[in-house]
């Protein structure tokens, strides 16, 4: 899959972060803020890359697999694997890469997130991207979605890819993200168009502490 993703708002705030989806694995290049007419990059390649760790659900009994390694020239990372069923639940599991840090604040950033996207594996359904902030604990919080004691503040959405060879514009409104979700199945359990206080706000995209790429409830090769 190939990203370029932009947040976009009233103020012509962005998200970019690319990436390349490729005959079972992602490659990512960058993430930015685009602040009006300046960028502020959140993740990055090259020279000295942002570093990502990948985390699989074996933590949790899960048998999915994957990695994450960067290209020869530093130039993009790669997550590779599979989904498959947790045995315990029967149900599948996930794959994530992580990015823990201090990112630049984005609190005037307001809209949506804009994918530009392709991908070998279209069909593939359980995309998601998330970021933490507000939190003390971005890995806690992260891992409970809400749904345990002090694990607000990962905001969570889910995106398809669509079909096709050439790059595609999936937008993702600010509404679409929520902080209450499942760490069973990722899905949300409350949604910022039900309640407003799972809504990501300007305050919260002021300190964000953790970006995440998700292949998580669906089976299948990443």
């Amino acid at each position: 899959v190939d990203w370029d993703v932009e947040l976009d708002g009233s103020r012509s705030i962005c998200l970019l972060f690319s990436c390349v989806l490729f005959l079972g694995s992602v490659r990512m290049r960058c993430l930015t803020f685009a602040v009006a007419a300046a960028d502020v990059q959140l993740v990055s390649f090259g020279a000295n890359p942002t570093k990502f760790t990948e985390l699989n659900d074996p933590v949790m009994g899960g048998k999915s697999t994957g990695t994450w390694n960067l290209s020869s020239d530093k130039s993009f990372g790669v997550m590779d694997g599979e989904v498959v069923d947790v045995p315990s639940l029967k149900a599948p599991g996930f794959i994530k890469a992580v990015s823990d840090g201090d990112f630049p604040d984005a609190s005037s950033a307001a809209g949506e997130l804009v994918l530009e996207v392709r991908s070998s594996t279209p069909e593939y359904k359980g995309f998601r991207v998330s970021f933490a902030s507000g939190t003390a604990s971005p890995s806690y919080a992260c891992s409970g979605g809400g749904s345990i004691p002090l694990s607000r503040g990962c905001f969570k959405a889910k995106f398809e890819v669509p079909s096709g060879s050439d790059f595609t514009t999936v937008r993702i409104p600010f509404t679409s993200f929520s902080d209450k979700w499942s760490p069973a199945t990722g899905e949300q359990t409350t949604t910022c168009a039900e309640d407003k206080d799972v809504c990501p706000t300007a305050e919260k995209l002021k300190g964000i502490k953790r970006v995440e790429l998700w292949a998580e409830g669906a089976d299948g090769k990443v």
